[in-house]
């Protein structure tokens, strides 16, 4: 078992149940999905760019991503229908776990100029956005073999009814969000 999933059942949920006062420990917010997405931009066109953050993010995860395909044309940004535009990968359970305990342990400290995560980013039922403007901090990628950076977009689902809900899960899973002294 994941040491993150374990603290979460032994000491983060009863916790969390206390400080909100459920009555029933399903109710406790938990992890529902973590999604990493990347948008091609500029380099629509670039077969070996979408190839190498296929890689990227297969290598990052360890699943095969998905390629999100555009639906309709749009004209003013050069897409045209079924054109290749992204990539996504969805992870839960264990690998979910891993990823995030990874994320908040090596992947965030090594982020260049690191002063903590923004709280900004939670949407109404608790559920949190993270971009990366650099995917060179996760250990996995070799700085020597990077020819082009892109961005990543990190969103970690979770059950909570409420931004408070879905801030204080994540603070006590470790995420290391931006204090009054470091803003």
């Amino acid at each position: 078992m994941n040491n993150l999933l374990k603290q979460y059942r032994e000491t983060i949920a009863p916790a969390l149940m206390a400080k909100f006062s459920y009555k029933n420990k399903m109710a406790v917010p938990n992890l529902n999905k973590v999604v990493l997405n990347v948008g091609m931009g500029q380099s629509l066109k670039d077969k070996e760019f979408i190839e190498a953050v296929v890689k990227t993010l297969e290598r990052i995860t360890g699943q095969r991503p998905v390629k999100t395909i555009a639906k309709k044309a749009i004209s003013n940004f050069k897409i045209r229908e079924g054109q290749v535009i992204g990539a996504m990968v969805t992870l839960r359970g264990n690998m979910m776990w891993d990823f995030i305990e990874k994320l908040i342990k090596v992947t965030l400290p090594r982020v260049r100029d690191f002063r903590g995560i923004s709280t900004t980013g939670f949407d109404k039922k608790g559920s949190y956005s993270l971009g990366l403007k650099e995917y060179i901090c996760f250990p996995e990628i070799q700085q020597d073999e990077v020819e082009r950076l892109h961005g990543l977009q990190v969103n970690v689902v979770t059950t909570a009814q409420t931004a408070a809900e879905g801030r204080e899960l994540l603070t006590y899973l470790g995420f290391p969000f931006k204090t009054e002294e470091n803003k």
